[in-house]
């Protein structure tokens, strides 16, 4: 029997080594192999084509002077914080409200996550379309995608209106797990309305909240799809965020190097967000 269950055990194991080794390799191949060599580059001054030189630190102190870079941070966290805070508090209430006793109710959830199955290209696209011409059209006045001071606001919409979808399904699960009898407890202390959602509700579906935040803010700080398909950085390089930055004059604007270090810059700043927003959102699940 032992002999046996050693057998088992070993063929299992050479069943998920088979499994895992591939998987690692393609990982390393597209992801841990590109990240390392990008740090080289950001030592240089490489063009992305032929010579360079290796200039050391110099790359990331120009980036600090640099009022393009500077601009496109200011943006891209402008952005980010609008886009996460809206997309919460709009996914969290249609959360609430498909999660209640109505009709058609999982019908009406697979609608809402259509966008999410969308590509962001297309979504792009289709709301450039809308708000250049039929937006001016209804309202007689130019395309909010022409203004400088208004074109972000476009985009918030857009990755709102795209990003809910994902987030409303983490609420509605989150409120799923909420027990009934604590709802019935409630009744009975006489919590209605306001008052259930904010005493009982909501401390509830924290580790939901903290999720979400974390996710939703991760995603908005690289968006880049829709910026490509509505604006292209413009007006007046406006809406010009960090991804779109780095690839822009990174692949074609003879900055590889230059934009290796921002990359660098980038993905230690989002990493650093996304701690410092588990560890704040932890904390206040453990006050509720």
């Amino acid at each position: 029997m032992a002999s046996t269950a050693t057998k088992v055990g070993s063929g299992r194991n050479k069943t998920f080594m088979a499994i895992l080794i591939p998987v690692l390799v393609i990982f390393c191949a597209f992801n841990t192999f590109p990240l390392i060599t990008g740090f080289l580059y950001s030592f240089t001054d490489s063009k992305g084509y032929g010579a360079f030189n290796i200039v050391g630190l110099q790359n990331y102190m120009d980036m600090f002077t640099d009022t393009r870079i500077l601009n496109s941070y200011l943006f891209t966290f402008k952005v980010a914080v609008v886009a996460t805070l809206l997309t919460n508090v709009i996914s969290l209430m249609l959360a609430i409200g498909l999660s209640s006793k109505i009709r058609f109710k999982s019908a009406l959830r697979g609608v809402y996550f259509v966008p999410r199955i969308l590509g962001g290209l297309v979504v792009g696209y289709v709301f450039s379309y809308f708000f250049t011409y039929i937006v001016p059209a209804i309202t007689g006045t130019e395309s909010i995608l022409a203004s400088s001071d208004w074109a972000w606001v476009a985009i918030v919409v857009v990755l709102v209106w795209q990003a809910c979808a994902q987030t409303t399904i983490i609420y509605i699960t989150g409120l799923s797990s909420v027990p009934e009898d604590v709802y019935e407890a409630g009744a009975l202390d006489g919590a209605t309305g306001w008052d259930k959602f904010r005493y009982i509700t909501f401390p509830l579906i924290m580790p939901s909240v903290t999720t979400n935040m974390v996710l939703v803010m991760k995603d908005m700080l690289m968006v880049f799809d829709q910026i490509v398909a509505m604006t292209s950085g413009g007006p007046a390089q406006s809406t010009e965020s960090i991804s779109y930055l780095i690839y822009n004059n990174g692949l074609s604007g003879g900055q590889f190097g230059y934009q290796c270090a921002n990359a660098v810059i980038f993905f230690i700043l989002i990493a650093v967000v996304s701690i410092l927003q588990t560890k704040f959102l932890n904390s206040k699940e453990e006050q509720l």
